[in-house]
C-alpha cells in the first residue's frame, strides 16, 4: 500500500472541503478505495498507487470549487472523482474554469465530458450531444443559453422537441394547442423555472424572448439572433430534422440531443438524428460531443441501470453479428 502527504493551506475552505464529520473525504474514500487522514493543513491518503492520485486530484477540485464559494456537498464531490479518473490537465481546467451564470444559480460541469460538451456549444454554431437520460444535455444546452440571454449575446432563445408520443393523436388530447402539447415538453420549462425566477421565465414567454413549441411549429422560420435547442431528436425524421436545421440564422447557435438507443419512431423509419450525423460528419463549424453512463448526473442508480441496458445492446449486437 502506498502513501501521499501533501499540505493545503487555507483551514476555512478546508472545512468546506471535508464537509461535516468528513462527509466528503468519506465519499471519495469509499468509491476510490482509499484511505484519507486530515490534520488541519495536512493530507494523508493510502491506496493503491493509481487511486491515490486521483483521490489528490478530486481533492485539489474540490478545494479550487471552495476557493470559488461553490458549497460542497455529496454531488459536488461525486463529480470532482468522476472527472479525476484519466482525465489530463486540459479537462482538470476546463472543469474548474468553466460556469454559466444564471439569475438562480451558477452550473459547473460535472463530468469530463460536460465540460467539453460546454466548450462545444460555445465554439461552434451547431453542436450535436448524444448519450442516454440523466448526462446533463439539455439541461446544460439551457444553462448556456440562458446564460449568453442574460449577456446580451442573444435576444432569444427557442426550445423545441418532438411530440412523436402523441402521434396523429394529438387532436384527441384534451384542452387547446398549448394544453395539448405542453406535457412533451414539460422538462424544457422545468430547465428554466431552475434557472430564471418564475416571473421572469413567465415574462419573457409572454413577450415571445423564450419560445417552446413542438418542432412542427419551426416550418417556414428563419431564426436569427437566438439560441435554438432541439431535444430528443432521435424522434424526428429525416426531412424533420433537415427542415430544424436548416431555419439556422445570423448570430444564432443550435444543439440537437438525442439518445439513438431510445428511438420512438414507427418500425422501418430511418431517425433523423442518425441521418443527420452521417450526412453533416465532414462539415466545418459543427461537432458531435457523445456521453456514456459514466456522464449520468442523476441518482447513482441511474447510471448503473443505464449501464446494464448498455451491456444488454452490446451482447445483443455481438449475437447479431455471429448469425
Amino acid at each position: 500500500m502506498a502513501e501521499l502527504n501533501f499540505e493545503l493551506y487555507n483551514n476555512q475552505l478546508i472545512q468546506k472541503l471535508v464537509g461535516v464529520n468528513d462527509a466528503n473525504l468519506k465519499v471519495i474514500e469509499k468509491t476510490l478505495g482509499v484511505e484519507i487522514l486530515s490534520f488541519g493543513n495536512q493530507m494523508t491518503i493510502k491506496g493503491g498507487a493509481n487511486e491515490i492520485e486521483n483521490a489528490k486530484t478530486a481533492i485539489m477540485v474540490l478545494y479550487d470549487k471552495a476557493s470559488k464559494n461553490v458549497d460542497i456537498g455529496e454531488q459536488e464531490v461525486k463529480a470532482a472523482i468522476r472527472i479525476c479518473g484519466g482525465a489530463d490537465q486540459k479537462d482538470l481546467q476546463s472543469f474548474n474554469e468553466i460556469v454559466l451564470k444564471t439569475k438562480k444559480r451558477y452550473i459547473y460541469p460535472r463530468s469530463a465530458t460536460q465540460a467539453k460538451y460546454i466548450e462545444a456549444m460555445l465554439k461552434n454554431e451547431l453542436v450535436f450531444g448524444l448519450g442516454p437520460a440523466g448526462t446533463g444535455k439539455t439541461y446544460l444546452a439551457v444553462a448556456l443559453a440562458v446564460s449568453m440571454m442574460l449577456e446580451g449575446a442573444v435576444d432569444k432563445i427557442i426550445l423545441s422537441r418532438p411530440a412523436v408520443e402523441a402521434g396523429e393523436n394529438l387532436g384527441f388530447l384534451p384542452g387547446d394547442l398549448k394544453e395539448k402539447v405542453d406535457p412533451y415538453l414539460r422538462p424544457l420549462y422545468d430547465a428554466l423555472y431552475e434557472m430564471l425566477p418564475a416571473e421572469t421565465v413567465d415574462k419573457k414567454l409572454s413577450l415571445g424572448e423564450i419560445e417552446i413549441a413542438p418542432l412542427a411549429f419551426m416550418r417556414g422560420r428563419t431564426l436569427s439572433n437566438a439560441f435554438v435547442i432541439l431535444d430528443e431528436a432521435q424522434n424526428t425524421t429525416p426531412m424533420q430534422m433537415k427542415m430544424f436545421l436548416t431555419r439556422l440564422g445570423e448570430n444564432s447557435r443550435m444543439v440537437v440531443n438525442g439518445d439513438l438507443s431510445q428511438v420512438d419512431l414507427p418500425r422501418g423509419v430511418v431517425s433523423g438524428l442518425r441521418d443527420a450525423l452521417n450526412i453533416l460528419k465532414k462539415v466545418d463549424n459543427i461537432t458531435s460531443v457523445t456521453f456514456t453512463s459514466s456522464d449520468v448526473v442523476r441518482h447513482g442508480l441511474v447510471a448503473k441501470i443505464v449501464q446494464a441496458y448498455e451491456e444488454k445492446t452490446k451482447h445483443l449486437a455481438a449475437e447479431y453479428e455471429q448469425i
